[in-house]
């Protein structure tokens, strides 16, 4: 393992004196990529030379323990011990560094929401979960911006996508797939029952052209005339765009956009990402190891979250964790069961590279 971080510095010097050859900037993809590589080593080596630092200064204190008198020798036994406690801090902060890191974490992201049992009230919960990822995209310095979305005349959503961009959005929102639960009293409800409803969410990761083939052949275009809850230009021009890929079977919609040509990149970008997604979870599916590490399987049909209304409680069943804050919750505020959930899987991680190690560093 230290011998890997050895080769890791080096590489990482080599790294940082070719970035500060004026020619390469010259060549901005050359760059760009060498830069990308320098940011993801950067925390490994810190913490490496921060590790190496420690051990160094526990050294020196052990020898001042076998040279000293007793007032110097004991001085230096408590700082010994002390450095010994750092230096094992360090090396499980070191070990999370070199976990496999997700790939797509630093991508941008394509969200879906549909209505599922429930009719109106899915479709009505649906539109407060659009909302609570809105108002988190907030706090989180995120964009987002609408592709598609059904609406239905009570101010529900029967389906909708956006895309999420910011740094990490995939990292932060790889969670939130899978079916969201709902419990409450819908308004409709005279005799004060209450109603279970489901909502499906998909989070897919923004797929580049080289990482997904699309032949044009494949494709059937078609333009037709937007559709949703009023406003001049809506059913005034054929500005939305339906894709069908043949091969799959999958269809995408846009219909957000004024422009044509817009609302087809877009609803390009959203084949892109399905088409991906598919690839990845074959590729997930073929490595056991990486499977078990996951939190829940990331199936659309695992039922994560339950929001209960009469008990201001959400609970996510992957990791037992319930949080007595509902209204917080919908409002945007969502980083304590993401961090909880990402820390869950970190732990799992951890766990496995220590079987495979036999519980050696």
């Amino acid at each position: 393992m230290f011998e890997k971080l050895a080769k890791a510095e080096e590489k990482y010097e080599s790294l940082e004196k070719r970035l500060s050859d004026g020619e390469l900037i010259l060549n901005q993809s050359e760059y760009t990529k060498t830069m990308k590589e320098y940011k993801t080593l950067t925390p490994v080596i810190e913490k490496y030379r921060e590790y190496k630092k420690i051990c160094q200064e526990m050294q020196q204190a052990k020898s001042v323990m076998e040279e000293e008198s007793d007032e110097l020798a004991e001085l230096a036994e408590e700082e010994y011990f002390e450095k010994k406690k750092q230096r094992e801090k360090t090396e499980e902060e070191l070990k999370i560094l070199l976990l496999p890191k997700d790939e797509n974490d630093d991508k941008n992201v394509i969200v879906e929401i549909r209505s599922g049992a429930g009719g109106e009230e899915a479709a009505l919960f649906a539109a407060v979960l659009y909302r609570m990822y809105g108002m988190y995209a907030d706090k989180m310095k995120f964009k987002i911006e609408p592709l598609s979305v059904n609406e239905t005349e009570l101010g529900g959503i029967k389906e909708i996508s956006f895309m999420v961009t910011g740094e990490g959005a995939y990292s932060k929102l790889k969670y939130e797939s899978g079916v969201h639960r709902v419990q409450r009293v819908p308004e409709t409800e005279s005799q004060g029952r209450r109603h279970t409803s489901t909502v499906t969410v998909a989070v897919l990761p923004e797929a580049e052209d080289v990482e997904v083939e699309i032949k044009p052949s494949d494709l059937k275009i078609e333009t037709c005339k937007s559709s949703g809850a009023g406003g001049q230009h809506v059913n005034k021009t054929e500005s939305a765009i339906r894709i069908y890929h043949k091969p799959t079977g999958i269809v995408v919609e846009c219909q957000e956009e004024r422009s044509q040509f817009k609302n087809r990149d877009k609803a390009m970008k959203m084949l892109r990402a399905k088409l991906y997604d598919i690839k990845e979870r074959e590729r997930s599916e073929k490595i056991s190891s990486e499977r078990k590490a996951q939190v829940g399987t990331g199936d659309r049909s695992e039922r994560i979250r339950t929001y209960n209304y009469p008990q201001g409680r959400v609970t996510d069943h992957r990791i037992g964790l319930t949080l007595y804050s509902l209204e917080n919750f919908l409002s945007g505020e969502i980083s304590q069961m993401t961090e909880a959930l990402a820390a869950a899987e970190t732990a799992e991680k951890l766990k496995e590279t220590d079987n495979e190690n036999g519980n050696s560093f």
